[in-house]
């Protein structure tokens, strides 16, 4: 890890007042370490972890992971029922993604309308609106 990315993880780490442990200055250090925003799997960045030669169970990392989101350092988008991203841009914004190959981009949201919204049962209110628009390869 170089300096730079140890500096960059352990103030992004200080804005939520999370604790800079090994594994989570580890995981920082791939997620921010480079100023690059990041959209990541659990398993993509363990995997990721293991080749810089820390040793982070997968557990340790989607742990981690929950406790960014829930410091509100991240944000989880969900593409279906058993596949989750982590989104180190935590403004609102669309996504896209990309079917064939599982990956997700952030997609330009000036050209993005919602106009209007149903009506919400009584008693709740609106508390976000993700969008994700699905792409596949034409043939």
């Amino acid at each position: 890890m170089t300096p730079e990315a140890l500096e960059r993880s352990q103030s992004w780490l200080g804005k939520a007042e999370l604790r800079p442990t090994r594994q989570r200055l580890a995981l920082a250090s791939l997620l921010v370490g480079d100023g690059q925003n990041r959209h990541v799997t659990a398993e993509g960045l363990h995997e990721a972890v293991l080749g810089t030669g820390d040793k982070v169970s997968l557990a340790t990392v989607y742990n981690t992971l929950r406790a960014f989101c829930d410091a509100g350092l991240m944000q989880e988008v969900t593409v279906d029922g058993n596949r989750s991203y982590f989104d180190t841009r935590v403004d609102d914004h669309p996504h896209f993604y990309l079917e064939g190959c599982g990956t997700l981009t952030d997609a330009p949201s000036a050209e993005l309308q919602i106009k209007s919204l149903p009506d919400v049962p009584e008693g709740y209110e609106v508390a976000k609106v993700d969008v994700v628009i699905r792409l596949r390869k034409t043939s």
